[in-house]
């Protein structure tokens, strides 16, 4: 009677853990496809911006953002930046309003006749991608100002046909202080991945070059401090290389004060 007993407790026991080999096999599997299914989604931004325009026109910029198949509506960041093409330096940024359905938008306007270019910076989901349009305004770029653009207004920073590097230049720079460098790197409108990227840094004049290795703290974004000594005119390259052969750089100017 007494082995009897035993035995069927021996046998529920097995029962039970198998049961809960099941439930934990099973909640594993439902763990791993939801990773799988959030690893899948691709935050995208489809940019709407008009072919041409007249001069002294307001034309409409819109974004509209989604993470699979949801429309983000709570997007980080949301800006564009416009310039004439070849004078990347001297950009405008333009807020954007966002109307809680998934698109952002705003107006601008061009006061004078060229080719225009410009990125929609989107921070969401942790992500940050930024498709670049451009826009003919008025007669277009004449030859006189293509000229001018290709006689010092470049300053070497044509890049690989897909790829595309912006930088966060900082609103001020000042010497003895810790200063976060940010840049944006995209192939194909993508997100630029496994990157190799360091900053040089030489203050104007000097022969001395410093090199700073950045980190890729989310895709196509590496961040990387530098503590300018002194103020003045600096210089700064960027340098960017990856496996497949990729080699790119800029060279932007910076100033640090007291």
């Amino acid at each position: 009677m007494k082995k009897s007993i035993w035995t069927i407790l021996v046998v529920l026991a097995l029962a039970l853990l198998a049961a809960c080999g099941s439930d934990d096999s099973n909640n594993n599997s439902e763990q791993e496809s939801d990773n799988a299914e959030e690893e899948l989604k691709e935050l995208e931004v489809d940019f709407d911006v008009p072919e041409t325009a007249e001069v002294g026109e307001t034309i409409q910029l819109k974004a509209t953002i989604t993470y699979g198949d949801e429309k983000v509506k709570d997007a980080q960041e949301m800006e564009f930046e416009y310039w004439e093409q070849g004078n990347e330096d001297d950009s405008t940024m333009v807020q954007s309003t966002n109307n809680e359905d998934g698109t952002y938008t705003a107006e601008v306007t061009f006061d004078k006749d060229g080719v225009y270019e410009m990125y929609a910076h989107t921070t969401a989901r942790d992500m940050h991608t930024m498709p670049k349009k451009s826009i003919t305004v008025g007669n277009g770029a004449d030859s006189e100002g293509e000229n001018n653009d290709s006689e010092g207004h470049d300053h070497g920073n044509h890049h690989a046909e897909g790829f595309s590097m912006h930088f966060a230049k900082p609103d001020s720079i000042t010497s003895g202080e810790e200063t976060e460098l940010t840049v944006h790197l995209q192939m194909d409108n993508n997100p630029l991945k496994n990157g190799n990227v360091r900053f040089e840094i030489w203050k104007d004049g000097s022969e001395k070059h410093q090199y700073v290795d950045t980190k890729e703290t989310k895709a196509g974004e590496y961040n990387a401090t530098h503590t300018f000594s002194e103020a003045g005119s600096y210089k700064m390259t960027i340098h960017v290389k990856n496996d497949d052969g990729l080699h790119e750089h800029q060279e932007l100017e910076l100033e640090v004060t007291e």
